[in-house]
């Protein structure tokens, strides 16, 4: 199953330290698994968290490693207050990009360090919508209600900023530098440690790792489906009534053309 996010339980200068990762985009499915053909569990999924958290002390310290570049706001949301919940203290430590949701969950740490060369990402919601003229006007109106909330969430936090100056940051889709979020107290400090290599390396060998086990996979499929091609039937001679449209005969000819038509997909080469 793909590693998302890693959690573990290290004993540092006596007391208790669980890291968690949000290396990943925030998504409360995993992976289409062509071998089960369901979805694998998302360990970026508000359900993980709320299991992994449960199964942590209140006197241990959570250390929060995000490399994210955002994702699903419903499943985001329940995460931010799901670690707010926690009482335990709880750290940030960003190690590349917070980007839209991502940078909502570091707010409910305790203390949020950004790493050189890092940054954040602020934007508004958006939303895939299909309907009529008054469709669209209410989900236009609940994303006002929306991002009012969420940008609640930003000014618990914020200095040296008003809600109409983040409201305008939020409309430009705005980058934030370490610096800049240290002005405006969505960090705490700025740290010149570097964001542990060996753990990227590890990531991007992962997310390699799976490409290829779902290329693999779906490789597998596709010949066990060749032996369910139907084989290519001739014509009928013309004249022949029994394979004229509208008869039995030329029903079966008609879905079997459509059977060959799809299995056909799995037959062509790469």
């Amino acid at each position: 199953m793909r590693k998302k996010t890693k959690y573990r339980f290290e004993q540092m200068a006596g007391q208790g330290v669980v890291k968690l990762y949000i290396y990943d985009d925030v998504t409360a499915y995993g992976n289409f698994n062509w071998k089960t053909l369901e979805y694998d569990e998302s360990e970026t999924s508000a359900n993980y968290f709320r299991e992994q958290l449960a199964a942590i002390p209140e006197t241990s310290t959570i250390e929060l490693h995000v490399n994210s570049n955002g994702g699903s706001v419903k499943e985001g949301i329940a995460i931010y207050n799901l670690l707010k919940q926690h009482n335990a203290e709880k750290v940030c430590y960003v190690d590349g990009f917070a980007y839209s949701i991502a940078s909502v969950i570091c707010m409910a740490c305790d203390k949020i360090v950004m790493g050189l060369g890092t940054s954040m990402l602020i934007h508004n919601m958006a939303m895939y919508v299909y309907g009529d003229a008054q469709t669209l006007r209410k989900c236009a109106d609940d994303l006002d209600v929306l991002m009012e909330s969420n940008r609640k969430i930003y000014m618990e936090r914020a200095k040296n900023l008003t809600e109409e100056q983040l409201t305008e940051m939020m409309d430009n889709e705005t980058f934030l530098t370490p610096q800049q979020c240290l002005e405006y107290g969505f960090c705490d400090e700025i740290a010149e440690y570097q964001a542990d290599q060996n753990k990227l390396n590890q990531q991007a060998a992962e997310e390699i790792r799976h490409l290829r086990q779902e290329l693999s996979a779906m490789k597998s499929f596709r010949e066990e489906m060749k032996q369910f091609s139907p084989a290519k039937k001739k014509e009928p001679f013309p004249g022949n009534p029994e394979g004229t449209p509208g008869t039995e005969q030329g029903k079966e000819q008609k879905v079997l053309k459509m059977l060959s038509a799809f299995f056909d997909a799995f037959n062509k080469e790469e």
